[in-house]
């Protein structure tokens, strides 16, 4: 068999050619034309929801002219294909269930520009979905991560506080997850 490969052709290693072109932007092929501002808006938005402020940032940071971004986002947002209030919901909401309390929640929507209306509606699809009972979920987490006895160990009580206050619950309802006995819950 020789030089042959598995199927009878010749080997070809790196630095091998076949004489077929100079490599991937050789001679006779041909480039890819550079998408427009709008075909780079879809494929962002096809991945995931954005903010009208993330979306034209994104595109700004792709070569997109800051004018031409933000008419690009509002053709998307006119389209149906950006919408901040769905952005938003979907934000709290993944958040929420990943464990986050309301002040991180709405922290992290107020950095992407949204409205105190639009973080008002996604707080009010939470309470829609059931999703918005930060005391039972500060709870959860508490014995999830520390286990029983928190309310009986003042330094188990002072880890599991502050944990509940790095992940975004308030004073009343970090209070109330490690003031009680998860054997009794």
């Amino acid at each position: 068999m020789g030089g042959a490969g598995a199927f009878g052709g010749r080997r070809r290693g790196p630095g091998s050619s076949d004489g077929g072109g100079e490599g991937a932007a050789g001679p006779g092929r041909r480039r890819r034309p550079e998408p427009t501002p709008a075909q780079r808006a879809m494929g962002l938005l096809v991945r995931r929801e954005h903010s009208r402020k993330e979306l034209a940032r994104k595109l700004e940071a792709r070569g997109v002219d800051g004018d031409e971004a933000e008419a690009t986002v509002a053709r998307m947002a006119e389209a149906g294909w950006q919408d901040d209030a769905r952005f938003a919901a979907g934000l709290a909401r993944s958040r929420a269930l990943a464990g986050y309390g309301p002040l991180r929640i709405r922290a992290e929507l107020g950095t992407h520009g949204l409205g105190e209306d639009q973080v008002r509606a996604a707080f009010e699809a939470l309470a829609e979905s059931g999703d918005d009972d930060w005391r039972a979920m500060a709870r959860g987490l508490v014995q999830r991560r520390h286990g029983p006895g928190v309310a009986d160990d003042p330094v188990l009580r002072r880890k599991a506080a502050d944990f509940l206050f790095r992940r975004g619950f308030d004073g009343d309802t970090v209070r109330a997850a490690t003031a009680f006995d998860l054997d009794d819950a």
